[in-house]
């Protein structure tokens, strides 16, 4: 019995720890209004359900009990069941509480969990939309109608389950009989039962009627057009009817169960109930068929064009892509080469550097150390550069990889290596003379563009483990230049505090870590940190929210921010098509970090309705309304008061970098594949039918959407933007071409424009570019040399720009040496019209494209009329720079070691730097020879700049593949000469 109780008191305990661990987090985040709001309409839900279903069927098995014949017949099924009743009347009460309890339990758990169901009932706003087909406010089928089947669904369960119970209670006490002589059953049982059997059908009359208005938000499928939402021809014309008239005849049915209360006879209801399912099976299900058959598939496409005009309708308005921009676009280009390479710059800001291959090269360059790490798709964003331009700008974030910790254990995981440190960035639209990227923020502690910024990251996309701070065990906070650890204390309010005995108790039973109970590590001032992925606590605070899957950082007013794009969704807008959000947003850099994180996966009606920050320092989440119309939101910030800020409190610093959101963007394009077409005899023969190509670097998948600043012909500058192509559905040819303007500040922000190319006049798309660019000889030759000694080639971000009529692809190409083992762009590849460029940098490879220089020819050694590679042939110069790449391999293999070496890593610098130095001496030393035998002629001033360039070339090469740590101050030779 001791036993029993103790587990009894540990199960409780372990429930209890669950409750108050959520309440403290709730708490510490300051919204614990929705906790409250939360758990009280759960509990409530429960507790109302559970006892009308505990009611429900314990008054019918006590009235079956009640209404039992006082005599039981002498036969042998009565004798038989003598023993049961013996057995049971002793534990009847207990019986019949227990059996009342669980059916309660089971229902009151279940109605818990249509909490969001009740909550957008009771506070659901009008759409002012009203349905084509009933004129019902749009609100009804997303806020109403919902409620009403769950309220259906619980009558159904609730008369099924009493049915039952009374039906075994009167056939125990001999109420009803099966196998003995006469009367089967007795008046009173036949009463009950008949109430019961009435009740059935009278709640599927309701049903009947309800399905009327489910007509309107119902799927199905089709002929030629797929997926289906909404009332088809036999719908409205044999369904709609059927359900009208079978639900009359349910209501006469109905009342003639109740009759029997008078009449004691089940004739007439029997007779009634039969002629409900006959009527059912032949206006319900035959009826309509035979329209189908004879009406409709004869001239299918004349009977469903009202109704595809509606779908089409609908389903644009309730994607918000009902204002979409469709214009013809020729493919091609008439005017001078030499104009329209003039306009390249200004037409967009072509970002050489893919944020999804460079990520190795960014961890190699600046993690420094094992124990940080960068995401594997870095962001894109923009930022202003000393001029005041936008800048796109690729960033990643220095935060915690407890994987790579030196040493693993409990206190080094969650005390001592507890958070991040810094923001990388780099231009998005240029790279170094090495092809490594262009840093802007670089180097730890950071220091570049920011300045002075919080730069410590508790809260990241990668950083899921909890850890425990501002107690007195210090935190690592970073490692110097010489190898020398800083330590820090956390200063923030985030967390919870570990100060009360109970709270740790409750978090050590939560974690399954009962050091959490009684470490000396844990005192005054300890905080339990956890939850602490962005999308993770956005979810948390705001469970109503559809999750963006990519998150992405901004450095704004001194503090790292993450934001996060969140949206609201229904999935009972009438006539709207449905979509699968898991589906429709995947692609090929979708991985386990950068997925939806969906309500409702099944949806028909979306809005990117909240803008929310989640500070990286504090955590402290934020979240910005940000369609101020969507009546999804209004209805959650009635249900949720003071959750949501309005969007006039978004700071203009915000507002530098909010953008419009990938996922949006994604479900939007996959339903223009189709509804770019709004003529319903076109929409049904499917003619113009689109598709997202694959990425033609990863065919698996289909290719991302792309950020970047651009100018689509009707706008007069450029404008940061979000970029995909289509194809047709049979061909890889182009299709169209589509972008958004991006720009949250911008007065065209979230305007949809599509471009869309005449078939007669067919333009490459992404796949059939790849492939040109693969079968053409020189560049397979130049491939194979970029592959020597074991090197790999890696293809980034097929870019497309429209550009006067034509378009223009872009493609970076890097090359992983097996020395670096890490990306390095090394060409570009530029296509327009029938004209390929593939060259050392951009923009030779436009002049090239545009006819301004003559295409590299990689069969002939440098110097046949080509640029050398060397830019000396001095064997001074050529041993000097030996010596500084060997320096440069040595820096590499001082950092790759584990722990680093630093000593290593300065000798290598001071070597770098000696080097570099012999080879500017022997350039100019040459120079100085040649000027004094008279063979000068302004060739010394070039030499001398050849010199020059080539050290600071060389100590840019060295900074890029060092990551430009140098060992101490006095020896930043990479820096200097990038000054």
């Amino acid at each position: 019995m001791t036993l029993g109780v103790l587990a009894v008191l540990a199960m409780g305990f372990v429930m209890f720890a669950g409750f108050w661990t959520d309440w403290l987090w709730y708490r510490s985040v300051h919204y614990s209004s929705v906790f409250r709001t939360t758990l009280v309409t759960k509990i409530g839900l429960f507790l109302v359900f559970g006892l009308l279903m505990a009611v429900a069927v314990g008054v019918n098995i006590w009235l079956a009990h009640r209404l039992r014949p006082p005599l039981s017949a002498m036969s042998l099924e009565q004798q038989s069941l003598d023993r049961y009743r013996m057995g049971i009347d002793p534990y009847k009460k207990w019986l019949l509480i227990g059996v009342a309890a669980l059916v309660g339990l089971i229902s009151g758990a279940s109605a818990s969990g249509q909490w969001r169901t009740w909550l957008l009932w009771v506070n659901g706003v009008s759409f002012g939309q009203k349905d084509a087909q009933f004129h019902k406010d749009v609100s009804f089928y997303a806020f109403d109608l919902p409620w009403y089947r769950f309220l259906l669904s619980f009558g159904f369960a609730a008369t099924v389950l009493s049915l039952i119970a009374a039906t075994l209670v009167h056939y125990l006490y001999g109420g009803l009989r099966i196998t003995s002589p006469g009367a089967r059953a007795t008046a009173a049982a036949t009463g009950h039962l008949s109430v019961l059997l009435g009740i059935f059908v009278a709640l599927k009359a309701v049903a009947y009627w309800l399905d009327r208005y489910g007509l309107a938000v119902k799927s199905s499928d089709l002929k030629e057009t797929g997926n289906w939402t909404g009332l088809k021809y036999v719908d409205a014309n044999a369904y709609l009817p059927a359900k009208t008239i079978l639900f009359c005849i349910a209501v006469i049915c109905a009342l003639l169960f109740f009759a029997t209360l008078w009449r004691r006879t089940w004739q007439l209801p029997v007779i009634g109930f039969g002629l409900m399912v006959l009527s059912a099976i032949l206006i319900g299900g035959l009826y309509p068929a035979i329209v189908q058959k004879f009406q409709v598939q004869p001239n299918e496409q004349a009977k469903e064009a009202p109704y595809i005009k509606k779908n089409i309708e609908a389903t644009r308005k309730a994607y918000g892509i009902d204002n979409t921009d469709v214009k013809d676009y020729q493919g091609e280009s008439s005017k001078d080469p030499k104009t329209l390479r003039a306009k390249v710059d200004s037409t967009a800001s072509l970002r050489l550097l893919d944020p999804n291959v460079v990520s190795p090269t960014v961890q190699q360059l600046q993690q420094v150390r094992g124990y940080y790490q960068f995401p594997q798709t870095l962001d894109v964003d923009r930022y202003k550069t000393k001029d005041g331009q936008d800048q796109d700008t690729v960033i990643g974030l220095r935060e915690i990889n407890t994987k790579g910790i030196p040493e693993r254990n409990w206190i080094n995981d969650h005390f001592k290596y507890t958070h991040g440190y810094g923001a990388v960035t780099a231009k998005g639209t240029d790279t170094t003379k090495t092809g490594a990227p262009a840093f802007m923020e670089r180097n730890l502690p950071s220091e570049g563009q920011f300045g002075d910024y919080e730069q410590r990251i508790y809260y990241g996309e990668k950083t899921t483990q909890y850890s425990i701070v501002g107690g007195p065990q210090e935190e690592l906070d970073y490692s110097g230049d010489k190898g020398e650890e800083k330590t820090t204390t956390y200063k923030g309010d985030s967390g919870v505090k570990l100060s009360n005995p109970l709270s740790r108790a409750a978090y050590a039973v939560s974690f399954n870590e009962p050091q959490i109970l009684y470490s000396g590590a844990i005192g005054e001032g300890s905080r339990i940190l956890y939850n602490r992925t962005p999308k993770e606590r956005v979810e948390a605070v705001a469970p109503w929210l559809t999750i963006d899957g990519d998150a992405y950082p901004a450095i704004i007013k001194g503090r790292i921010q993450w934001i996060v794009d969140a949206y609201t969704t229904t999935n009972g807008y009438p006539y709207a098509s449905r979509t699968t959000l898991g589906d429709t947003t995947e692609d090929s850099l979708t991985d386990g970090q950068r997925e939806v994180v969906a309500q409702e996966n099944k949806v028909n009606y979306i809005r990117n309705s909240v803008k929310a920050t989640v500070d990286a320092y504090d955590g402290s989440v934020k979240l910005y309304e940000w369609d101020t119309e969507d009546p999804v939101l209004k209805t959650w910030r009635k249900a949720f008061p003071g959750t949501v800020k309005d969007r006039d409190q978004i700071s203009k610093d915000l507002m530098d970098h909010l953008r419009y959101p990938q996922d949006l963007f994604k479900v939007q394009r996959q339903l223009l594949t189709r509804y770019h077409v709004e003529d319903p005899e076109q929409f049904y023969s499917g003619s113009e039918v689109w598709q997202v190509p694959d990425d033609p670097t990863n065919k698996v998948n289909s290719v991302p959407p792309y950020y970047l600043s651009m100018q689509m012909p009707d706008q007069k500058e450029k404008k940061f933007s979000l970029t995909t192509t289509f194809t047709p559905n049979d061909r890889d040819n182009l299709s169209a071409f589509m972008a958004v303007d991006a720009d949250a500040q911008s007065e065209g922000y979230g305007k949809i424009r599509i471009l869309k190319l005449r078939p007669n006049n067919p333009v490459s798309g992404p796949q059939q570019v790849q492939s040109k660019f693969n079968s053409d000889p020189k560049i397979a030759e130049s491939i194979r040399l970029l592959k020597g000694g074991d090197s790999t080639v890696e293809y980034g971000n097929l870019l497309t720009v429209p550009l006067d009529d034509g378009l223009l692809y872009v493609e970076p190409v890097y090359v992983r040496g097996a020395g670096t083992n890490y990306p390095l762009l090394k060409k570009v590849l530029v296509t327009y019209g029938d004209q390929t460029a593939f060259e050392d940098s951009l923009d030779k490879a436009l002049d090239v494209v545009f006819g301004e220089q003559k295409p590299t020819d990689p069969t002939k050694p440098p110097g046949d009329g080509q640029e050398p590679d060397e830019p000396s042939g001095d064997p001074t110069v050529r041993e000097a720079l030996k010596d500084a790449q060997d320096a440069i391999t040595a820096g590499q293999e001082a950092l790759q070691k584990e722990p680093q070496d630093w000593e290593a890593f300065g000798k290598a610098q001071k070597d770098l730097k000696d080097a570099l130095d012999r080879a500017a001496k022997a350039e100019k030393d040459a120079a100085d020879k040649a000027k004094g035998d008279g063979k000068g002629d302004g060739k010394n001033d070039g030499a001398k700049g050849g010199a020059d360039g080539d050290k600071g070339g060389g100590a840019e090469q060295a900074s890029a593949d060092t990551g430009g740590q140098p060992a101490d101050k006095p020896e930043r030779t990479p820096d200097r000469a990038d000054g």
